[in-house]
């Protein structure tokens, strides 16, 4: 029996890009963001999510990717980092896809593209690479300390 993972695909700057389902809570439109100061600016603000008060990060910046406008179809994915709730902005999320474990190449295929920490690998899919993030490791243990005193604050 072959083994597959299921995978959220969703863009940024044009790149799409999965990350295992597991470590989804919910996919939401955007909603208005609450700006904290003295924060990395990667760190976007918080919003409320049932009844939550969840930090919202930028992706495309925490990455050192090209920025591009806001549209309509922009999303917060929000997920579970540590038993931290972080809310993730992306570009689109457009797919739920089950991909096999053994098209998953090692991440030191990638080269520079983006902090190969993050990678967990690169799927080789019938018409395209999908580069498959480890959003636990998205976060170093400062920044996830940073969270921590948004949240108490």
């Amino acid at each position: 029996m072959e083994e597959t993972m299921k995978v959220i695909v969703f863009s940024l700057s044009g790149q799409r890009f999965g990350a295992n389902i597991q470590q989804v809570i919910s996919i939401e439109k955007m909603k208005e963001i609450t700006k904290v100061p003295g924060t990395s600016s990667f760190i976007k603000g918080i919003f409320s999510f049932h009844g939550e008060t969840v930090p919202v990060l930028d992706l495309k910046e925490r990455l050192q990717m090209e920025q591009t406008a806001q549209t309509d179809s922009n999303r917060i994915i929000v997920v579970n980092i540590d038993n931290i709730q972080v809310g993730l902005i992306v570009d689109a999320a457009t797919d739920v896809i089950d991909i096999e474990m053994e098209i998953i190449e090692d991440a030191k295929a990638m080269g520079g593209v983006i902090h190969k920490d993050y990678i967990k690998g690169v799927a080789k899919l019938a018409n395209e690479l999908l580069i498959l993030l480890d959003l636990g490791r998205v976060l170093a243990l400062e920044e996830k300390e940073e969270l921590q005193e948004v949240l108490a604050n």
